[in-house]
């Protein structure tokens, strides 16, 4: 019988707060807190300070444990893992739980010399062009097989995970799931639509295997069609400033908005006529379970984890990767079939609500931790 706590560290080395930072909030905010206290550590990159990950756990989760920055002096300082191992040792962790490529090298780096368990998830595996990009996901990729156990987010990640040499016997699938309160709060509040323009939204990271292009030309083309519709990004991230110059040499620039990180983010997603993706490698993404939570329609291309939230033609719109034509086809259709599109957004609001939820995962988490602990 379990009569000591577990005592769990969250690692990451964050870049801002989406999906990975919003689903470590959520474990934290399920897991039993009789048997597991779960403590967060993140690296401060660039001066980097007062980042939203921090405000929220020191907010939502100030009974489930501590949070501990850690300076860097360069984008890959490994003094960072001698001063995860003191604290690993100061704050008596049994398990140190590693959500991205930098996180998961230092922290199973350090939970071999402090002598402990180590989890890696996967959250998506990275398809850069940049070759010091690729060595370092490559390197990334490599150290999974050296962590206790990798569990990743979705059937397609543990397959992923398996091609990089990860063993059966260490491979734990948990379906993911996401705290969908906040969605919900927000979802039963009226909604003031003062604009007539229909609203197309993206929200997420501006990164390469968003493939983020094929949006801006999807729009640009339908916007010639239609004269009312706005394109609206909420997000940052490494590619932004080409994606705005990109846009700026478009047609429709006058109505494309990039809004970076928003606070609003909810009310504004509540505001979307359409949700719309275009990656071309994911693990099961947050904000597209975000949207279907709260009841806006989707379309995207059909690839390994959205088609886990999406089934075609019940629950959204999916169409072949880079088939941008059929995929302006869709758009058009969900922007102006507004019955069609609610039938849709509802069964896949119901699916998501069903299948996704947070306190499952949490508490299957909660196993593992004890099983682990015993082995």
């Amino acid at each position: 019988m379990q009569t000591k706590k577990i005592n769990i560290l969250q690692f990451i080395c964050s870049t801002g707060f989406y999906g990975a930072e919003r689903w470590i909030l959520a474990l934290a905010k399920h897991l039993n807190k009789e048997s597991i206290r779960c403590d967060l550590a993140i690296t401060l990159e660039d001066d980097s300070k007062d980042l939203e990950i921090v405000k929220h756990y020191r907010k939502t989760c100030a009974d489930v444990g501590n949070v501990y920055e850690i300076p860097m002096s360069n984008k890959f300082d490994l003094k960072v893992i001698n001063k995860l191992v003191s604290l690993i040792k100061e704050r008596e962790i049994d398990i140190i739980h590693t959500h991205g490529y930098k996180s998961d090298i230092l922290g199973v780096i350090a939970a071999k010399k402090a002598g402990i368990k180590s989890i890696v998830t996967p959250h998506g595996f990275e398809n850069a062009d940049d070759f010091k990009l690729r060595t370092f996901i490559w390197l990334g990729c490599q150290i999974m097989r050296f962590a206790d156990k990798v569990v990743p987010l979705s059937k397609q990640l543990c397959d992923d995970s398996k091609r990089f040499g990860v063993k059966d016997k260490k491979l734990v699938y948990i379906q993911n799931g996401v705290d969908l309160s906040e969605v919900e709060e927000q979802r039963l509040k009226p909604i003031q639509r003062e604009h007539q323009q229909k609203r197309i939204g993206f929200v997420g990271q501006m990164i390469s295997r968003k493939n983020i292009f094929d949006i801006l030309d999807v729009f640009d083309k339908l916007n010639k069609k239609h004269n009312n519709l706005k394109l609206i990004f909420l997000g940052d991230g490494d590619q932004r400033t080409e994606l705005e110059t990109y846009a700026n040499q478009l047609t429709s620039k006058a109505n494309i908005e990039f809004l970076g990180f928003r606070d609003d983010r909810l009310e504004l997603l509540q505001s979307f006529d359409l949700f719309v993706m275009t990656s071309t490698l994911e693990g099961i993404p947050r904000c597209l379970m975000e949207a279907t939570a709260m009841g806006v329609p989707v379309a995207a291309y059909n690839i390994s984890g959205i088609d886990q939230l999406i089934t075609h033609e019940k629950s959204g719109l999916l169409a072949t990767l880079h088939d941008k034509e059929t995929l302006s086809n869709y758009w058009e259709k969900l922007l102006f079939e507004p019955k069609y599109a609610q039938k849709l957004a509802q069964n896949a609001r119901d699916f998501v609500n069903e299948n996704y939820s947070a306190q499952r995962m949490a508490n299957e988490y909660n196993a593992l931790f004890i099983k682990m602990m015993g082995e």
